[in-house]
Protein backbone atom coordinates (compact mmCIF):
# COMPACT_ATOMS: atom_id res chain seq x y z
CA UNK A 1 0.00 0.00 0.00
CA UNK A 2 1.38 3.63 -0.80
CA UNK A 3 1.01 6.09 1.55
CA UNK A 4 0.31 9.78 0.64
CA UNK A 5 2.96 10.64 3.38
CA UNK A 6 5.30 8.72 2.09
CA UNK A 7 5.02 10.38 -1.70
CA UNK A 8 4.82 14.01 0.20
CA UNK A 9 7.97 13.12 1.89
CA UNK A 10 9.78 12.72 -1.36
CA UNK A 11 10.29 8.72 -0.83
CA UNK A 12 11.11 7.91 -4.44
CA UNK A 13 9.78 4.03 -4.04
CA UNK A 14 6.92 5.19 -3.08
CA UNK A 15 6.76 8.29 -5.70
CA UNK A 16 7.58 5.53 -8.46
CA UNK A 17 4.85 3.55 -7.64
CA UNK A 18 2.45 6.25 -7.42
CA UNK A 19 2.69 7.17 -10.84
CA UNK A 20 2.54 3.67 -12.23
CA UNK A 21 -0.64 3.95 -10.61
CA UNK A 22 -1.70 7.18 -12.25
CA UNK A 23 -0.30 6.44 -15.50
CA UNK A 24 -2.58 2.95 -15.57
CA UNK A 25 -5.60 4.67 -13.94
CA UNK A 26 -5.53 2.46 -10.95
CA UNK A 27 -8.53 2.97 -8.46
CA UNK A 28 -5.60 3.26 -6.01
CA UNK A 29 -4.21 5.97 -8.19
CA UNK A 30 -7.47 7.47 -8.44
CA UNK A 31 -7.76 7.69 -4.50
CA UNK A 32 -3.88 8.94 -3.85
CA UNK A 33 -4.93 11.47 -6.53
CA UNK A 34 -8.12 12.79 -4.49
CA UNK A 35 -5.94 12.95 -1.42
CA UNK A 36 -3.33 14.86 -2.88
CA UNK A 37 -4.78 17.31 -5.21
CA UNK A 38 -4.77 20.15 -2.73
CA UNK A 39 -1.28 19.84 -2.77
CA UNK A 40 -1.18 20.78 -6.74
CA UNK A 41 -1.04 23.96 -8.61
CA UNK A 42 2.62 25.17 -7.06
CA UNK A 43 4.56 23.17 -10.16
CA UNK A 44 5.80 25.41 -12.85
CA UNK A 45 5.54 23.52 -16.19
CA UNK A 46 8.36 23.51 -18.53
CA UNK A 47 7.81 21.94 -22.54
CA UNK A 48 10.36 21.10 -25.03
CA UNK A 49 9.41 19.94 -28.04
CA UNK A 50 11.02 19.92 -31.86
CA UNK A 51 11.52 17.76 -34.94
CA UNK A 52 13.63 14.57 -33.90
CA UNK A 53 17.32 14.85 -33.94
CA UNK A 54 17.64 18.32 -32.52
CA UNK A 55 18.96 17.32 -29.40
CA UNK A 56 15.86 17.52 -27.17
CA UNK A 57 16.92 15.20 -24.15
CA UNK A 58 21.15 16.47 -24.44
CA UNK A 59 19.55 19.59 -23.89
CA UNK A 60 17.17 18.95 -21.33
CA UNK A 61 20.23 16.68 -19.51
CA UNK A 62 22.23 20.22 -19.23
CA UNK A 63 19.48 22.77 -18.38
CA UNK A 64 18.34 20.79 -15.71
CA UNK A 65 21.94 20.46 -14.68
CA UNK A 66 21.82 24.41 -14.56
CA UNK A 67 18.91 24.74 -12.58
CA UNK A 68 20.07 22.10 -10.06
CA UNK A 69 23.38 24.31 -10.08
CA UNK A 70 21.53 27.70 -9.37
CA UNK A 71 18.01 26.62 -7.87
CA UNK A 72 16.55 24.22 -4.64
CA UNK A 73 14.10 23.05 -7.20
CA UNK A 74 13.17 19.86 -7.14
CA UNK A 75 12.83 18.95 -10.64
CA UNK A 76 10.47 16.15 -12.34
CA UNK A 77 11.08 14.93 -15.94
CA UNK A 78 8.51 13.04 -18.06
CA UNK A 79 10.59 11.50 -21.40
CA UNK A 80 7.70 10.60 -23.65
CA UNK A 81 9.12 8.33 -26.01
CA UNK A 82 8.15 6.59 -28.85
CA UNK A 83 6.67 3.14 -28.49
CA UNK A 84 8.17 -0.24 -29.23
CA UNK A 85 5.90 -1.68 -32.47
CA UNK A 86 6.58 -5.42 -30.24
CA UNK A 87 6.29 -4.21 -26.45
CA UNK A 88 4.39 -0.83 -26.74
CA UNK A 89 6.55 0.36 -23.92
CA UNK A 90 9.09 3.18 -24.30
CA UNK A 91 12.57 2.43 -25.98
CA UNK A 92 13.90 5.08 -23.26
CA UNK A 93 16.46 7.19 -25.60
CA UNK A 94 15.77 10.05 -23.62
CA UNK A 95 17.07 8.12 -20.56
CA UNK A 96 20.12 7.43 -22.00
CA UNK A 97 21.25 11.10 -22.29
CA UNK A 98 19.98 12.25 -19.54
CA UNK A 99 22.52 9.82 -17.48
CA UNK A 100 24.19 13.15 -15.88
CA UNK A 101 20.97 13.42 -13.83
CA UNK A 102 21.20 10.21 -12.32
CA UNK A 103 22.23 10.05 -8.40
CA UNK A 104 20.82 13.56 -8.07
CA UNK A 105 18.16 13.19 -5.36
CA UNK A 106 16.40 16.11 -6.45
CA UNK A 107 15.75 15.18 -9.79
CA UNK A 108 13.20 12.13 -10.91
CA UNK A 109 12.88 11.03 -14.56
CA UNK A 110 9.68 9.06 -15.66
CA UNK A 111 9.27 7.82 -19.26
CA UNK A 112 6.37 7.43 -21.04
CA UNK A 113 5.59 5.39 -24.24
CA UNK A 114 3.52 7.44 -26.61
CA UNK A 115 1.84 3.99 -27.55
CA UNK A 116 0.41 5.87 -30.71
CA UNK A 117 -1.36 8.86 -29.15
CA UNK A 118 -0.69 12.00 -31.32
CA UNK A 119 0.13 15.56 -29.82
CA UNK A 120 3.55 14.35 -28.90
CA UNK A 121 2.26 13.60 -25.56
CA UNK A 122 1.25 10.29 -24.09
CA UNK A 123 -2.69 10.14 -23.17
CA UNK A 124 -1.76 9.84 -19.45
CA UNK A 125 0.87 12.49 -19.30
CA UNK A 126 -1.12 15.21 -17.78
CA UNK A 127 -2.08 13.49 -15.50
CA UNK A 128 1.31 11.68 -14.28
CA UNK A 129 2.45 15.55 -14.45
CA UNK A 130 -0.22 15.97 -11.75
CA UNK A 131 1.13 13.38 -9.81
CA UNK A 132 4.36 14.99 -9.51
CA UNK A 133 3.11 18.23 -8.89
CA UNK A 134 1.17 16.92 -6.08
CA UNK A 135 4.42 15.09 -4.90
CA UNK A 136 6.12 18.34 -4.26
CA UNK A 137 8.37 18.85 -7.14
CA UNK A 138 9.03 22.76 -8.17
CA UNK A 139 9.49 22.15 -11.75
CA UNK A 140 8.47 19.78 -14.28
CA UNK A 141 9.93 19.29 -17.75
CA UNK A 142 8.16 17.57 -20.26
CA UNK A 143 9.60 16.32 -23.09
CA UNK A 144 7.43 15.41 -26.16
CA UNK A 145 8.16 12.46 -27.97
CA UNK A 146 9.41 14.71 -31.52
CA UNK A 147 6.88 14.28 -33.89
CA UNK A 148 7.30 17.35 -35.39
CA UNK A 149 4.71 20.14 -36.27
CA UNK A 150 1.48 18.11 -34.78
CA UNK A 151 2.84 18.54 -31.48
CA UNK A 152 0.18 21.11 -30.09
CA UNK A 153 -0.80 19.47 -26.68
CA UNK A 154 2.35 20.62 -25.38
CA UNK A 155 0.98 23.99 -25.33
CA UNK A 156 -2.16 23.34 -23.56
CA UNK A 157 -0.26 21.59 -21.14
CA UNK A 158 2.96 23.87 -20.22
CA UNK A 159 3.16 26.92 -18.87
CA UNK A 160 6.33 27.78 -21.30
CA UNK A 161 7.18 25.75 -24.57
CA UNK A 162 10.70 25.71 -26.02
CA UNK A 163 10.90 24.89 -29.52
CA UNK A 164 14.27 23.33 -30.28
CA UNK A 165 15.68 23.64 -34.11
CA UNK A 166 18.50 22.88 -35.25
CA UNK A 167 20.66 23.60 -38.50
CA UNK A 168 20.16 21.25 -41.50
CA UNK A 169 16.63 20.80 -40.48
CA UNK A 170 15.35 22.50 -44.08
CA UNK A 171 14.49 25.82 -41.68
CA UNK A 172 13.09 28.08 -43.91
CA UNK A 173 10.46 25.79 -44.56
CA UNK A 174 10.05 24.36 -40.90
CA UNK A 175 9.92 27.98 -39.66
CA UNK A 176 6.65 28.87 -41.16
CA UNK A 177 4.64 25.05 -40.45
CA UNK A 178 1.56 25.54 -38.51
CA UNK A 179 2.09 24.64 -35.14
CA UNK A 180 5.29 25.68 -35.01
CA UNK A 181 5.62 29.29 -34.27
CA UNK A 182 2.12 28.87 -32.91
CA UNK A 183 3.13 26.85 -29.79
CA UNK A 184 6.73 28.64 -28.96
CA UNK A 185 7.47 30.65 -26.29
CA UNK A 186 10.90 30.52 -26.62
CA UNK A 187 12.68 28.72 -29.89
CA UNK A 188 16.37 27.47 -29.28
CA UNK A 189 18.51 26.95 -32.19
CA UNK A 190 20.38 24.08 -30.89
CA UNK A 191 23.69 22.48 -32.14
CA UNK A 192 24.87 26.01 -32.97
CA UNK A 193 28.83 24.73 -33.09
CA UNK A 194 27.36 23.32 -36.44
CA UNK A 195 27.44 25.02 -39.73
CA UNK A 196 24.52 27.12 -40.67
CA UNK A 197 23.34 27.94 -37.29
CA UNK A 198 23.21 31.61 -37.71
CA UNK A 199 21.40 31.42 -41.21
CA UNK A 200 18.96 29.04 -38.78
CA UNK A 201 18.47 32.18 -36.20
CA UNK A 202 18.11 34.12 -38.87
CA UNK A 203 15.39 32.40 -40.82
CA UNK A 204 13.30 31.81 -37.87
CA UNK A 205 13.85 35.82 -36.64
CA UNK A 206 12.70 36.72 -40.00
CA UNK A 207 9.72 34.10 -39.57
CA UNK A 208 9.02 36.19 -36.50
CA UNK A 209 9.14 39.47 -37.06
CA UNK A 210 6.66 38.74 -40.12
CA UNK A 211 3.98 37.32 -38.25
CA UNK A 212 1.52 38.26 -35.54
CA UNK A 213 0.80 35.32 -33.21
CA UNK A 214 -1.79 34.97 -30.36
CA UNK A 215 -0.17 34.52 -27.39
CA UNK A 216 -0.73 33.44 -23.85
CA UNK A 217 1.43 35.80 -22.08
CA UNK A 218 1.75 39.19 -20.72
CA UNK A 219 4.70 41.68 -20.10
CA UNK A 220 7.96 41.84 -21.86
CA UNK A 221 11.12 40.71 -21.96
CA UNK A 222 14.70 42.21 -20.18
CA UNK A 223 17.26 40.58 -22.09
CA UNK A 224 17.20 42.27 -25.31
CA UNK A 225 16.30 39.65 -27.46
CA UNK A 226 15.29 39.64 -31.05
CA UNK A 227 11.43 38.58 -31.43
CA UNK A 228 8.25 38.89 -32.58
CA UNK A 229 5.02 41.08 -31.16
CA UNK A 230 2.22 38.97 -30.31
CA UNK A 231 -1.14 40.16 -29.13
CA UNK A 232 -3.14 38.40 -26.55
CA UNK A 233 -6.77 38.38 -26.16
CA UNK A 234 -8.42 36.72 -23.15
CA UNK A 235 -10.77 34.34 -24.62
CA UNK A 236 -13.18 33.91 -21.33
CA UNK A 237 -14.55 37.81 -20.91
CA UNK A 238 -14.92 40.03 -23.46
CA UNK A 239 -15.47 42.36 -20.71
CA UNK A 240 -11.67 42.18 -19.65
CA UNK A 241 -9.15 41.58 -22.54
CA UNK A 242 -5.79 41.94 -21.85
CA UNK A 243 -3.63 42.66 -25.19
CA UNK A 244 0.33 43.04 -24.45
CA UNK A 245 3.40 41.84 -26.31
CA UNK A 246 5.37 39.22 -25.98
CA UNK A 247 8.99 38.75 -27.47
CA UNK A 248 9.67 35.50 -28.21
CA UNK A 249 13.23 34.98 -27.88
CA UNK A 250 16.17 33.11 -30.59
CA UNK A 251 18.45 30.92 -28.27
CA UNK A 252 21.36 29.94 -29.34
CA UNK A 253 23.02 26.46 -27.84
CA UNK A 254 24.90 23.62 -27.66
CA UNK A 255 24.19 21.07 -25.29
CA UNK A 256 26.98 18.74 -26.42
CA UNK A 257 29.19 22.10 -25.72
CA UNK A 258 27.11 23.20 -22.99
CA UNK A 259 27.07 26.71 -24.63
CA UNK A 260 23.88 28.67 -24.09
CA UNK A 261 22.88 26.97 -21.19
CA UNK A 262 22.37 29.65 -18.69
CA UNK A 263 21.05 32.37 -21.22
CA UNK A 264 18.65 29.61 -21.80
CA UNK A 265 17.61 29.24 -18.35
CA UNK A 266 17.51 33.42 -18.10
CA UNK A 267 14.89 33.19 -20.45
CA UNK A 268 12.82 30.84 -19.15
CA UNK A 269 12.59 32.44 -15.62
CA UNK A 270 11.85 35.95 -17.67
CA UNK A 271 8.64 33.82 -19.09
CA UNK A 272 7.52 32.49 -15.92
CA UNK A 273 7.68 35.82 -13.90
CA UNK A 274 6.11 37.31 -17.05
CA UNK A 275 3.25 35.22 -16.41
CA UNK A 276 3.17 35.87 -12.92
CA UNK A 277 3.00 39.14 -12.63
CA UNK A 278 0.52 39.22 -15.81
CA UNK A 279 -1.74 36.21 -14.01
CA UNK A 280 -1.65 34.24 -17.03
CA UNK A 281 -0.05 31.37 -14.69
CA UNK A 282 -3.46 31.11 -12.87
CA UNK A 283 -5.20 30.99 -16.17
CA UNK A 284 -3.12 28.57 -17.44
CA UNK A 285 -3.44 26.63 -14.51
CA UNK A 286 -7.19 26.92 -14.62
CA UNK A 287 -6.94 26.17 -18.38
CA UNK A 288 -5.43 22.60 -17.94
CA UNK A 289 -7.51 21.45 -15.07
CA UNK A 290 -10.42 22.23 -17.76
CA UNK A 291 -9.05 20.55 -20.38
CA UNK A 292 -8.00 17.40 -17.64
CA UNK A 293 -11.66 17.53 -16.41
CA UNK A 294 -12.92 17.35 -20.20
CA UNK A 295 -10.66 14.31 -20.94
CA UNK A 296 -11.72 12.50 -18.28
CA UNK A 297 -15.66 13.24 -18.52
CA UNK A 298 -15.04 11.90 -22.09
CA UNK A 299 -13.14 8.76 -20.79
CA UNK A 300 -15.92 8.53 -17.95
CA UNK A 301 -18.74 8.92 -20.18
CA UNK A 302 -17.56 6.54 -23.10
CA UNK A 303 -17.25 3.99 -20.54
CA UNK A 304 -20.69 4.37 -19.30
CA UNK A 305 -22.20 4.78 -22.36
CA UNK A 306 -20.19 1.19 -23.88
CA UNK A 307 -21.50 -0.67 -20.62
CA UNK A 308 -25.29 0.43 -21.40
CA UNK A 309 -24.88 -0.91 -25.28
CA UNK A 310 -26.01 -4.79 -26.18
CA UNK A 311 -23.00 -6.17 -27.99
CA UNK A 312 -25.17 -7.86 -30.31
CA UNK A 313 -27.10 -4.76 -31.61
CA UNK A 314 -24.25 -2.63 -31.74
CA UNK A 315 -22.49 -4.87 -34.13
CA UNK A 316 -26.00 -5.45 -35.82
CA UNK A 317 -25.50 -1.20 -35.89
CA UNK A 318 -21.88 -1.87 -37.39
CA UNK A 319 -22.91 -3.76 -40.32
CA UNK A 320 -25.20 -1.39 -41.13
CA UNK A 321 -22.27 1.36 -41.39
CA UNK A 322 -20.50 -0.71 -43.59
CA UNK A 323 -23.70 -1.76 -45.59
CA UNK A 324 -23.60 2.00 -46.08
CA UNK A 325 -27.28 1.88 -45.35
CA UNK A 326 -26.72 4.53 -42.47
CA UNK A 327 -24.26 7.34 -41.77
CA UNK A 328 -21.86 7.51 -39.39
CA UNK A 329 -23.80 10.52 -38.19
CA UNK A 330 -27.12 9.20 -37.83
CA UNK A 331 -25.23 5.94 -36.22
CA UNK A 332 -24.13 8.47 -33.86
CA UNK A 333 -27.46 10.00 -33.17
CA UNK A 334 -28.92 6.81 -32.67
CA UNK A 335 -26.55 5.39 -30.57
CA UNK A 336 -26.25 8.16 -28.42
CA UNK A 337 -30.13 7.43 -27.17
CA UNK A 338 -28.24 4.85 -25.12
CA UNK A 339 -27.43 7.60 -22.70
Amino acid sequence: MIAAEDIRAGKRLAISRFLSEVENDTSQGRDLMNALFSFTGKAYYLGVTGAPGTGKSTLVNELVLCVRKQTPWRIGIIAVDPSSPFSGGALLGDRIRMRDLYGDDGVFIRSMASRGALGGLALRTAAVASALDAAGFDLIVIETVGAGQSEVDIARLAHTVLVVEAPGFGDDIQAIKAGILEIADILVVNKADQTGADHTVLALQTMLNMSTLPRQGLGDMHHGFSSAQATIKDESSSDNKIKANWQIPVIKTSATERDGIEQLFEAIQSHRDYLLASGLMDRKNAQRILEELHQLLRKSLFEKWREQIDDDSFNRDLDLLRAKKISPQALVEKLVKYI
